[in-house]
């Protein structure tokens, strides 16, 4: 199921078109803000799709039957881009743990590119919920990568995708390389993407605007 949140008038289009301008993405601060405060929204909308139990909660005036997470998910985050999102997700799950993927694209030309995986660190996922994120997901390779990595960990029992922007190629070969029950939490589906599998409009490198140029 792919959940597009931009479809639906909400505070969140505000966010992401602040992390789309040109000019606001000068302010490199503002920018890392923005990917933190779409990834709060997206945290509260898959909330409501997890598991809940009630418990009886002390006030100081009486009992409160209040239901509550029955357990918590598995933050992964895919390097770099995706530390922005990350803060934003952990803002909400605050008791979560976190996995970490270092996933990068290596040109043969300029057209053509393996996708290479360096480093893990994950606790076990095993029968747990994972939540990955991605800003960008352009051919969707880097994120079916970043989960067969992470399967290492054990085998998760729902698996959430989190991204701002993406492609209607990268959402079709998710679907095909990632479980059937997979949920997709998109904030934009842009439906060109170019030769170099660049996202148009999209908003540019979201690691470097997040972090900086790299060499």
């Amino acid at each position: 199921m792919i959940h597009h949140l931009s479809k639906t008038n909400s505070i969140f289009s505000c966010f992401l078109a602040e992390l789309r301008d040109i000019e606001i993405q000068k302010d490199r601060m503002r920018f890392r803000r923005n990917l933190e405060r779409i990834s709060e929204i997206m945290a509260y909308e898959i909330s409501k799709k997890l598991e809940y139990e009630t418990a009886d909660i002390q006030t100081p005036l009486g009992i409160a039957p209040t239901p509550i997470l029955k357990e918590q998910p598995v933050i992964a985050t895919i390097l770099r881009a995706g530390l922005g999102m990350h803060i934003g997700f952990l803002n909400y799950f605050d008791k979560a743990q976190s996995a970490f993927v270092s996933a990068y694209r290596k040109h043969t030309t300029a057209e053509d590119f393996e996708i290479y995986v360096e480093y893990m660190a994950a606790p076990s996922i095993d029968k747990k919920v994972l939540i990955i994120n991605d800003p960008m997901l352009a051919t969707g390779k880097s994120m079916v990568l970043s989960y067969k990595a992470l399967l290492k960990q054990g085998m998760p029992k729902k698996l959430f995708i989190a991204s701002a922007i993406a492609s209607p190629e990268a959402l079709e070969y998710l679907k095909k390389h990632l479980p059937d029950t997979t949920e997709y939490f998109i904030g934009a589906i842009d439906i060109e993407l170019t030769a170099q599998s660049y996202i148009v409009p999209g908003l540019g490198d979201a690691g470097d605007l997040a972090f900086g140029e790299k060499l």
